[in-house]
């Protein structure tokens, strides 16, 4: 279960890109273990990514940067009625919650099933092909293809470690994979005011940009940049900052991997200050790039000690749907728009 932790701890990931060595893969697969069953979060360092740190949040600022005109001719459908992908691509701020004030930029696998059996439901299309500004105004359409690919590894490379520290074969997530509909996201939080506040929930809400939540899914890889603002929950109701670190990623897990480890890893809640303009934060605000590691819809995920009868990862995560803040506020036939956060 949680603990009383006051930071976070650092994985080294080293031997992934030097070593096959069993011995030296059981001591990383422990660690993670060890760090998914107490503090749920952890900074990886030496990731065997072939992007730096900077090059990952610049592509978000790369992409941030089009005119408003530009991102809104790949925005959701929810966004601009003439559009038909429902999953992928830009949303832009909105009005209302703290949670509504940001950007995002969604992208899934480059090559999404051509099979009619996975896709569960048409309404929201969770393995519909991803959009994309023109290549003149937006040229690294390539690079975070490549990210994407890239991030699915190394989950599925931590995903192996932690099978053996559960006391399965490494291959036992091996059908995770399968038509796996994993999603990158570029973020952009810009910088707020300070707002007068009525009451103490209120000013903390307001210094929110993402309210308190745990991840629904299986494993987030996040790039944050060195605005900061993520802070952890611990055992004890304090919150912890878990502040940029160079060259760094921070990992979590969500709700169905601490199901799939029957309860010996923990999701841990977490949330993101505000970017308040002239508090230390840079003109453009915070950006981040978040990575959710995500079977596919048909793929049934069950406890390692086999005692449930599991769930259909689609059904969970359309579950889940209500909760995210995309979601909120749309009643009597409205569409609604999953997200994240």
């Amino acid at each position: 279960m949680s603990t009383s932790f006051s930071s976070l701890p650092f994985v080294d990931l080293s031997a992934l890109s030097s070593s096959t060595n069993p011995e030296e893969n059981h001591k990383l697969g422990k660690q993670l273990y060890d760090v998914f069953s107490t503090t749920g979060f952890a900074y990886l360092v030496n990731t065997p990514l072939s992007f730096s740190h900077g090059e990952v949040l610049d592509l978000a600022r790369e992409f941030f940067s089009l005119p408003m005109a530009t991102k809104m001719e790949v925005a959701k459908h929810a966004f601009k009625k003439d559009n038909t992908n429902t999953y992928h691509g830009y949303f832009p701020p909105q009005p209302g919650s703290p949670d509504n004030l940001k950007e995002g930029f969604e992208i899934g696998p480059s090559e999404p099933p051509s099979d009619p059996a996975a896709v569960l439901h048409r309404d929201i299309n969770l393995n519909e092909a991803n959009v994309w500004p023109a290549e003149s105004a937006y040229k690294s359409r390539h690079k975070l293809e490549k990210l994407h690919g890239e991030l699915q590894a190394l989950s599925y490379q931590l995903l192996s470690l932690l099978a053996v520290s559960l006391g399965k074969p490494a291959e036992h997530f091996a059908h995770y994979l399968q038509h796996s509909i994993s999603t990158l996201r570029l973020l952009h939080y810009p910088p707020q005011e300070i707002k007068t506040a009525n009451t103490a929930r209120d000013e903390q809400e307001a210094r929110l940009c993402c309210t308190p939540h745990t991840d629904s899914g299986i494993l987030t890889l996040l790039h944050q940049d060195a605005t900061g603002g993520l802070e952890v929950l611990n055992a004890a109701g304090a919150w912890i900052q878990a502040p940029y670190v160079a060259d760094s990623i921070v990992v979590n897990i969500g709700d169905l991997m601490a199901r799939v480890s029957g309860g010996r890893f923990v999701a841990t809640m977490h949330r993101v200050k505000a970017s308040i303009r002239g508090q230390g934060v840079g003109r453009m605000g915070r950006f981040s790039v978040p990575f959710f590691f995500e079977p596919g819809e048909n793929c049934v995920i069950k406890s390692v000690d086999g005692d449930d009868e599991g769930v259909l990862y689609g059904h969970h995560v359309r579950a889940k749907m209500s909760s995210w803040v995309e979601f909120q506020g749309h009643e009597d036939g409205e569409e609604r728009l999953p997200g994240r956060y």
